[in-house]
Order: C-alpha cells, then structure tokens, then sequence
C-alpha cells in the first residue's frame, strides 16, 4: 500500500499533465485545526503543495445551512465568519481576505437552477472554509465562493447537485467540500479515549461504499439504518461529501487521508477525487 506521501506524489505528478482540476471533501473537526500544528493542518498543507493553483474555489462548507433552496455567494470580497464560541481570540482573529468569483458564481445560479438556486451577498467564508484553505492556499490568492446546503433536500438530491457542478472542474475551478464522514458532537470523549464501535462501523462502511462507486447506499437512509442516524444527529456535516462524490466520475481515481476518528464521534476521513 503506498503511503500518503507517496500518494500526494502520484497526484501531483497527475495533475501536472492534466487540465482537470480535481475535487476533495475533507474532515474539518475541530476549529482548533485551524490555529494548530498538528497531523491534520499538515497534512492540508500537503494537500496544498501537491494541488494546481485554481482559477477558482467554490466551497460545500457543513456551515451554511438553508431550507428550500440552495444559495451561491456572489459578494466580490468575502468576509471571514468566525461561526463559533468559547474558543480562544487566537481563533477569532483569523482572517482569510481571498476575493470572491462572482462572474462563477452567477453562472453556478444558473447551473443549480432546477436545485433552487438563488444569489445570495450576506454570507461569506465560514470556518468549514477558511480553516482548511488557510492551509491549501496560505496566500489566499485564489478567489473562493461558498455554495449552501439545503437541509430541505433528501441525500441523493446533493449528489445531482456535484453532478451538475462536473463541467466546473474542466474550467479550472476547485470543488472542495468540507464537512465530517462522522460528526456526533452528542457523544465526544473530550479525554481522548477511543473511538465508539458505531463512529468505526459507520466511517468504515463510507469508505467500502465510496470506493465501490457505490453512492446509492450513501444516499439511502434505509440502508445506512441507524449506523446512519448515530453518525450524524444533523446531516449537514454529512451532505458536503455526497455533493463531492456526485462531481466526480469513472475517470478519476480515489485517495483517502486522515482516516481517523477524533474524540471518539468524529471521523477526520478526507478524499480526493483526480
């Protein structure tokens, strides 16, 4: 089995050849990530190197969560939203000043039209983005917009969603969602102790299924049964992964990272699609 590194590598030297731009869901966890040097921000910052310079980013953040319709930020200068509390001003005084795409964005209003798609300049760049791109793109000189989850939808409407967000890929932009294979914040174990069995069984069956191209299972509430429900309290943590399997296709190759389970209920899995 190659190692990570070695597998950064094959990714890289791919893409060196290639026009496509490829597209990742990663585990965010914990906002702390984003002020601290640990497995997971290096790794990002790995990605990073080994990732081609976009014209664009558009992000699937588990942060921004809409009912009935699906919005598309299309502000020129994004703000930084610091969408949490009780962590420290180290956190807060994060900023990440990429500009926005609006040109793209308008146009992914028009793409996601039968998805309820609307235009929206009140949001900006939450933590699921600006915590992992401060890593991937530490200049921020990529301009970046966000696109909404609709808590509204069932899971195989957000996979349709990555499917017509596909042609993107091939005009230099970067789908990356952000989110968690695992994300029950109900049952952390603060003290560091293991992972509970349901947490595994549920982060191990993703990966079977994801890379069996298996994306019906991950959209079925009835065949994920109650491994399905103790995972994810919430989907939102949950959907910005079937948005990114939805974009990708039989052309491009599957790389995991950080397959982990952080404080017992929270899967760290990332995946790359290129």
């Amino acid at each position: 089995m190659m190692s990570i590194a070695q597998q950064l590598q094959k990714l890289k030297d791919r893409l060196a050849s290639s026009d496509r731009m490829p597209v990742a869901f990663l585990g965010h966890g914990s906002p702390m990530n984003a002020i601290e040097d640990n497995d997971y921000s290096r790794s990002w910052a790995r990605l990073g190197q080994s990732l081609p310079q976009p014209q664009a980013i558009l992000v699937v953040s588990a942060h921004w969560m809409t009912k009935g319709s699906t919005l598309v930020n299309v502000t020129a200068r994004p703000e930084t939203i610091h969408d949490f509390h009780g962590f420290p001003q180290e956190l807060f005084a994060q900023q990440y000043p990429a500009l926005g795409a609006p040109d793209i964005a308008a146009e992914v209003v028009s793409i996601l039209a039968s998805h309820h798609a609307e235009g929206d300049d009140t949001w900006g760049l939450d933590h699921g983005a600006w915590s992992v791109l401060k890593f991937l793109y530490p200049d921020a000189n990529v301009p970046v917009f966000q696109l909404s989850i609709d808590m509204k939808a069932d899971m195989p409407e957000h996979i349709k969603i990555g499917r017509a967000l596909r042609s993107l890929r091939d005009r230099g932009v970067l789908i990356l969602g952000s989110g968690n294979v695992v994300h029950n914040l109900r049952a952390l174990r603060w003290g560091g102790g293991p992972a509970h069995a349901w947490a595994e069984e549920f982060d191990a069956l993703f990966a079977e299924r994801l890379g069996a191209g298996d994306l019906d299972t991950l959209a079925d509430r009835g065949k994920l049964g109650r491994l399905l429900t103790e995972a994810h309290p919430s989907l939102d943590h949950y959907l910005p992964a079937l948005t990114v399997a939805g974009a990708a296709d039989d052309k491009d190759q599957l790389m995991f990272m950080n397959s982990s389970i952080d404080l017992g209920s929270v899967s760290m899995r990332s995946f790359i699609y290129y």
